[in-house]
């Protein structure tokens, strides 16, 4: 079964409602992203930083997954998929993707400030005085500014042995996650589907640059992809 690793960015899930990303001007919903996105502005104002990520977080609840998510679904039916995201929402495995690798953390999880193996699933508001068993403050399992990528090497290995990889939605500008295409095999078939394309066809010459949103753009390339293996009983890439 041929193997597809699907990188996914702030594209597919602001099509649901959600920022989960800054914007050009360097804030994140308003929010100076030093202020709320890393160890030092937690240090300096963690009841501020917790209030932030409750907002969010309650804002994930009320989303719902839409056609791009559930178009990724589809897929599994017919190859091997992993997708690795950078967003920290659950929309993927909400829509019902079985194997889904979080690079920059969880919102529907914390952990302990000072065991990071200890990792709890919470969907309440998060505050000052709520603690781990250990008996340390829980913060957000979210990867700050920062702070090391530990799915990274796992993700690098993921990449590098795809059959086809598909990127959506992602300025790819935010290192390190940006530079997982460059793990990608020479002999892969590289999609990038999002309405401003970073990409260019030199750089990766088996490159198909797909100028649409994620809602519009995954559901089409899916078609295509489970189309043709259909068709000739693999993808004709």
């Amino acid at each position: 079964m041929k193997k597809i690793v699907v990188l996914t960015g702030a594209g597919v899930s602001a099509e649901s409602g959600l920022k989960t990303f800054r914007d050009a001007d360097g804030l994140w919903e308003g929010h100076d992203i030093q202020e709320v996105a890393s160890p030092e502005g937690f240090a300096q104002n963690p009841a501020g930083v917790l209030d932030f990520y409750n907002q969010r977080r309650r804002q994930l609840l009320n989303a719902v997954p839409n056609k791009a998510h559930l178009a990724l679904v589809d897929l599994e039916k017919y190859f091997e998929v992993t997708i690795i995201t950078q967003n920290v929402d659950d929309l993927h495995e909400r829509a019902g993707s079985t194997h889904v690798m979080h690079l920059h953390g969880e919102l529907l999880k914390v952990r302990c400030t000072q065991r990071e193996d200890l990792i709890l699933d919470w969907k309440e508001d998060l505050h000052l005085g709520d603690l781990s068993a250990h008996g340390y403050q829980l913060r957000p399992h979210i990867v700050w500014f920062g702070e090391q990528v530990p799915l990274l090497e796992r993700a690098a290995h993921i990449t590098a042995r795809a059959d086809i990889l598909i990127i959506i939605g992602t300025s790819m500008q935010v290192y390190p996650a940006a530079s997982l295409v460059n793990y990608a095999d020479p002999g892969s078939s590289i999609y990038f589907i999002d309405p401003k394309p970073s990409l260019v066809k030199h750089h990766f010459p088996r490159l198909e640059v797909i100028p649409e949103t994620a809602a519009k753009g995954v559901p089409t390339l899916v078609a295509d992809l489970i189309g043709k293996i259909r068709s000739f009983g693999r993808p004709r890439l």
